[in-house]
């Protein structure tokens, strides 16, 4: 840099901010949801291997909702709209998800809590969101969900106000894992496959 003209290095650290700029935005997105995992931020539960080791004599609702993103094909409810627990102790809720199409389709569910102080505190142990789902033409499912909430929730400024928590799911298409998507071609393209209409 000490032999260029001064046009040259300007040109040289604009391109060096753009380029970090860049990086940055980059990594903006898993680095967010990295930090809404760990605190519970934007709603976004926590997740644990194994069930809360303490039950609190204190009743919260839970709230079931689903919805879909623009284009996503199936049908997705919760099976049951609300149930009552006492803060620590395990519940287990079923969605069902069902695919009117003639073809396979692959979805992936985005979910939140709502209100937001909840979130660090309504933990999950198992969930259908953690992996994708694929659905055959015409394959209806029930995907569970345990969860419990943390009784560390009385001792929130504002968590300890909170007597009905929200879990909402959202299902977003994605594409299909390789071995399906081979599937597929190989059974479009051989001929073999039947109909049974």
């Amino acid at each position: 840099m000490r032999n260029m003209d001064p046009k040259q290095k300007t040109v040289v650290k604009l391109v060096g901010v753009v380029v970090f700029m860049g990086a940055m935005a980059w990594a903006a997105v898993p680095a967010y949801n990295l930090f809404c995992k760990v605190t519970g931020f934007g709603g976004t539960p926590a997740v644990a291997e194994a069930a809360s080791s303490e039950v609190v004599d204190q009743e919260i609702t839970i709230r079931f909702d689903a919805s879909k993103d623009r284009g996503m094909p199936w049908e997705f409810r919760p099976m049951e709209r609300s149930m009552k627990l006492k803060l620590g102790e395990t519940g287990l809720a079923f969605y069902e998800a069902y695919n009117p199409t003639d073809r396979p389709v692959a979805g992936q569910a985005s979910y939140n809590v709502v209100p937001y102080a909840a979130g660090g505190y309504f933990t999950k142990i198992e969930c259908f969101c953690f992996t994708e789902q694929v659905l055959q033409p015409g394959e209806r499912v029930e995907m569970p969900v345990t969860f419990y909430v943390d009784p560390d929730i009385l001792n929130d400024l504002d968590g300890k106000f909170v007597h009905t928590i929200t879990l909402s799911y959202t299902f977003h298409e994605i594409d299909l894992p390789e071995n399906q998507a081979a599937l597929d071609l190989e059974d479009n393209g051989s001929g073999t496959q039947t109909s049974l209409n």
